[in-house]
């Protein structure tokens, strides 16, 4: 017989410690419960030694849901209004990458890890995408996924709570398209979303369960085709499931074998989110735009979790998943060749 940590029953705590946390820090009514919480909850209990696995597929499920509500605030009006802001979304781009070599600049200088690792280890692209990424190119694949975890533990957690407690909520001027919500419709486009994102991981598209549910709803609702609206309740759960996954990354073996690596790590993201903010406020000033916005649009957390930071907190959700959309491809495009030009012009001087 299985032992219970290696049984459905492990998964299965995971999920029901996730949910009770989501639903304290909700009563707490702290930022972002449903998802915070869960997160939190697994990390410290993995850090523990006590070694709780998600349910399999549960970051999937999240992301499609996630996906998918996002779509829906893609309205003819607002999808014109965004795109409009292109040199906007290319300069979030562009300043991830700067991001990227500011991280690494800092992780190097504080613990001594070799330039490759630890630029690797700081672009703020997609975690899976950047170890794999780094490893082609000589980086240590494990360091990389630690630090690229921890990246998105710290945002993730110190973003929502910065924008909340300074009062930025409720600014949102966008909203999802107003439709009457019918669960046969409701199916049919989260299983529409599903298919599109299968598709995706099969061309190797990273995040392909977050872009394919997105892609589905934002065309349906640019092409004004209502299906239904997404409940509340529906969305509280794919945060749950997408704060067990995350959480479930962690383990204490981590933090023990590398515990000046790790401390370097949150100072180098320290570093990258106060810099991010920064040129937010500055680029606000200069286009009229809500700063706190602009600080999520430009943060170097996850695409699906500042997106729900985004929308639960009102806070310009179209342009700020334009906006991580954008980050997300261009370092998907830019980074590997960026990074073999930069090593061959070193080489050669």
């Amino acid at each position: 017989m299985k032992a219970a940590r290696e049984s459905w029953i492990n998964p299965a705590l995971a999920l029901l410690l996730c949910g009770a946390t989501g639903a304290i820090c909700a009563w707490l009514r702290l930022p972002l419960p449903w998802m915070i919480g869960p997160l939190a909850a697994m990390a410290a209990c993995n850090f523990a030694g006590i070694g709780l696995r998600a349910p399999a597929g549960s970051r999937q499920l999240g992301q499609i849901v996630v996906g998918t509500a996002l779509g829906l605030y893609f309205t003819p009006l607002v999808a014109r209004e965004v795109i409009s802001f292109w040199p906007l979304l290319l300069f979030g781009g562009v300043l991830a990458i700067f991001l990227g070599v500011l991280g690494g600049w800092v992780l190097g200088r504080l613990t001594g890890t070799d330039a490759t690792t630890a630029f690797f280890a700081s672009v703020p692209g997609g975690a899976t995408e950047m170890t794999i990424l780094g490893e082609r190119f000589g980086a240590r694949a494990d360091r990389v996924a630690l630090a690229q975890s921890l990246r998105i533990l710290a945002v993730v957690i110190v973003v929502p709570f910065a924008l909340t407690y300074s009062g930025a909520h409720g600014s949102d001027i966008y909203q999802p398209a107003s439709v009457v919500l019918d669960w046969g419709r409701l199916a049919v486009l989260l299983a529409a979303g599903a298919a599109m994102g299968g598709l995706l991981v099969y061309f190797g598209v990273p995040n392909a369960f977050m872009f394919g549910p997105l892609a589905v709803a934002t065309a349906l609702t640019v092409s004004e085709v209502p299906l239904s609206s997404l409940p509340t309740n529906l969305s509280s759960a794919a945060q749950v499931l997408l704060g067990c996954a995350l959480g479930a990354r962690f383990e204490r073996t981590s933090l023990q074998s590398a515990p000046r690596y790790v401390v370097g790590v949150m100072a180098s993201v320290a570093a990258t989110i106060a810099a991010a903010a920064g040129c937010a406020w500055a680029v606000a000033s200069a286009w009229g735009l809500p700063a706190p916005t602009l600080v999520l649009a430009m943060a170097p957390g996850g695409i699906a979790e500042m997106c729900i930071t985004a929308k639960v907190l009102q806070l310009g959700v179209p342009l700020v998943t334009a906006a991580q959309v954008a980050r997300v491809l261009v370092l998907l495009t830019t980074t590997g060749p960026g990074f073999r030009l930069l090593r061959g012009s070193r080489t050669r001087s």
